[in-house]
């Protein structure tokens, strides 16, 4: 099958919405498919919005493509008719950080104009879609409550998820994610300053904003953290976060609402390590539940540090948690098997 990738990017910034992208195109080469990734340039602000749009919405790739999936918006505005949008966020400041000190878009005749617009294509894209697929239970409701459409969660899987093993539980708590404000990062080292165990945190990532980077490292020094607290702000490869979660105690990964369970919890679980995160972190609920599969708390330095206290006394909690994380990929399907067989049903 000719196959067609559509999506958005940032020029040279990567993360995770790359990869559900490369990652795919791999998988279905593998399968003897041919395709092609198409990324257009993107911008948050908002007089770029609608240009945007319109810019997709009058690509035709009919003639090229016998099926295409898109992923991150506005790429589903693109017209064919066999488009599947694997959907992994909506434009949240028009949606559910509309009105909040998230949205750059103000709350005044202009903003709901252009509110209203936003959602408009979006309803008419995903409603000519050929299938839906979300990444995760959080994105499907939002897509229910603010537009009206049924989608099937899908999740996305790791590239090699043989590349992630488990040795010993030591003694370090591991982030590897991105160093932005809205992973809430500062909370985890907060809670470093109230624990009563030598536990370790390692944050591991880079960041699109050097300020927030330099708040951490500010803190870790103010706090007295600076034998426990370990912070690489640069990009970490497949093999190194295979290599720290190896022989780490947990994962920690406590982002603000969150569109799915976030690579870093699939990653700890693929080397049977367990997650902590917060009450209010959105889509890493649907795989992280508390006492099983991890700990979660509520969003505060004080809960996260009686956690992370409680699995440095407890390595059998520990393991026997990292453990049903594992099963739980299994149990949840999170495979490429899977992903491949449903986009192209």
């Amino acid at each position: 099958m000719r196959v067609g990738l559509v999506s958005t990017a940032v020029p040279l910034v990567r993360g995770g919405y790359r990869f559900i992208v490369e990652w795919l195109q791999e998988k279905l080469q593998e399968r003897g498919h041919a395709v092609e990734v198409i990324y257009l340039p993107y911008t948050d602000e908002p007089q770029h919005i609608l240009p945007q749009m319109a810019a997709f919405r009058m690509i035709r790739l009919e003639n090229h493509f016998d099926r295409i999936i898109t992923f991150r918006p506005p790429a589903h505005v693109v017209q064919h008719p066999r488009k599947v949008v694997w959907f992994i966020h909506h434009l949240r400041h028009f949606y559910d950080l509309w009105n909040t000190p998230y949205s750059p878009v103000a709350n005044d005749p202009q903003g709901r104009a252009l509110r209203a617009a936003v959602m408009s294509v979006d309803n008419t894209a995903l409603t000519e879609a050929y299938r839906v697929f979300t990444n995760s239970q959080a994105v499907g409701d939002r897509m229910r409550r603010f537009n009206g459409i049924g989608s099937e969660v899908l999740y996305p899987p790791v590239l090699r998820p043989e590349l992630f093993r488990s040795g010993e539980y030591g003694g370090e708590i591991v982030s590897v994610c991105r160093l932005e404000h809205h992973k809430r990062q500062h909370l985890l080292v907060e809670a470093m300053a109230l624990t009563r165990t030598p536990v370790r945190l390692r944050l591991s990532g880079t960041s699109m904003d050097p300020a927030y980077v330099d708040e951490l490292r500010n803190s870790v020094e103010r706090l007295g953290l600076s034998d426990r607290v370990t912070i690489e702000n640069r990009w970490i490869t497949e093999e190194e976060k295979a290599d720290r979660l190896e022989h780490a105690l947990a994962c920690a990964y406590a982002p603000f609402d969150e569109d799915s369970y976030g690579y870093p919890t699939l990653e700890a679980a693929h080397a049977q390590r367990c997650t902590v995160t917060a009450t209010d972190s959105g889509g890493v609920s649907e795989f992280v539940s508390g006492g099983v599969t991890g700990l979660v708390t509520e969003p505060e330095p004080g809960a996260l540090a009686q956690a992370f206290d409680r699995l440095h006394a407890d390595r059998g909690l520990a393991r026997r948690m990292g453990q049903a994380s594992a099963r739980r990929i299994v149990e949840l399907r999170i495979d490429w098997d899977t992903v491949v067989e449903r986009l192209l049903a």
